[in-house]
């Protein structure tokens, strides 16, 4: 069964809960233990929604897209390729994605973003579905021109761990077929990226149980699946919205 699981605001007191339409069905308990449901109901307009977790870390993938790959000269990799982005750089939905002090090209990156559910380590690839809680919406904001700036130290964290740098949300669904799924990326109503899921190189289950093989996974972390084409720059004033049917539509501003 499908459900859209998020977090809000309501007179200064975080909860979490399920949207039903434009309801908010409140639930008291631990989102990824045994969540139980309230008869408490909101309006959606009365509360502000948060990002759906909050991770103890966010892992971000690089070239795990073939069209992508393809496109940038680069051979698919034999393992996954991938950073961490750091805690201060997660971001509410609708909340201001702000630029650095320093120069340089920032860039949007909408992303699919794997929610753990269970503690995870040194998982199989057939069981890495049932450690998954869902599935959320993620831009992996970028100043691009960091990375190789200089020859000696690729910057891969310092150029996607700025202050307001991961926005995701703004909610995190279960019941979806990942394969089945479509990123696409708007910059001021324009489409900018349409790219589909199934393009990946690692498929979901995979990069699950790989990566725990390297580090436990926890309730609450979230895995970035990488991006693919139509990667571009955002000025000052821009809004950006990441949107994948099933999931629905996160919403950020550039300032």
């Amino acid at each position: 069964m499908t459900q859209h699981w998020l977090r809000f605001l309501h007179l200064d007191t975080v909860r979490f809960g399920t949207l039903e339409g434009e309801k908010v069905r409140v639930y008291k308990g631990d989102m990824f233990g045994d969540p139980q449901p309230t008869h408490s109901t909101m309006q959606l307009g009365e509360v502000k929604v948060l990002m759906p977790t909050v991770p103890g870390k966010v892992i971000a993938l690089w070239n795990n897209f073939h069209a992508l790959g393809q496109k940038l000269g680069l051979e698919p990799p034999a393992e996954p390729l991938y950073l961490l982005k750091t805690p201060n750089s997660y971001l509410d939905p609708n909340a201001t994605i702000r630029k650095p002090l320093c120069d340089g090209k920032v860039v949007f990156e909408g992303e699919l973003g794997i929610v753990i559910g269970r503690t995870c380590k040194d998982v199989s690839e057939a069981n890495a579905i049932h450690y998954i809680f869902g599935y959320t919406c993620a831009n992996d904001v970028t100043v691009a021109d960091i990375i190789k700036r200089d020859p000696t130290f690729p910057q891969w964290v310092r150029a996607k761990g700025f202050d307001t740098f991961c926005p995701f949300g703004p909610v995190i669904t279960t019941g979806l077929d990942p394969a089945m799924l479509v990123v696409r990326t708007i910059l001021n109503g324009e489409v900018r990226q349409d790219y589909p899921v199934n393009d990946m190189v690692f498929s979901v289950r995979q990069l699950v149980s790989l990566i725990s093989r390297d580090m436990t996974l926890n309730p609450g972390d979230i895995i970035l699946c990488g991006t693919s084409v139509g990667v571009g720059s955002m000025k000052p004033g821009s809004t950006v919205e990441v949107e994948i049917d099933g999931i629905g539509k996160l919403i950020n501003r550039f300032e």
